[in-house]
């Protein structure tokens, strides 16, 4: 079971603690749409900003968040990738 969350209303005006919120959900401009796990959690930051967003439980599973490397560590693998060919 996942949530299906889509930011419907501008949060221009919006306090901090509620643009903190919808940052926090992965929603970053007006009408932007993510599929988030259904934990406690998420139903309770999807409450908070109610007014702004619309949200529906779906059947699928949410994917899974990819993990990135910090770009000090890019950086440095590309440079020692380089220094390897030459």
């Amino acid at each position: 079971m996942a949530l299906k969350v889509k930011l419907v209303k501008s949060h221009a005006g919006s306090s901090k603690e509620m643009l903190d919120t919808i940052r926090g959900l992965g929603l970053k401009k007006f009408g932007d749409e993510r599929l988030l796990k259904d934990t406690p959690s998420n139903r309770g930051m999807v409450f908070k900003v109610k007014h702004l967003v619309s949200s529906e439980t779906v059947s699928q599973e949410a994917p899974a968040p990819k993990r990135r490397k910090p770009r000090k560590i890019v950086v440095r693998d590309r440079a020692r990738a380089q220094a390897a060919k030459s």
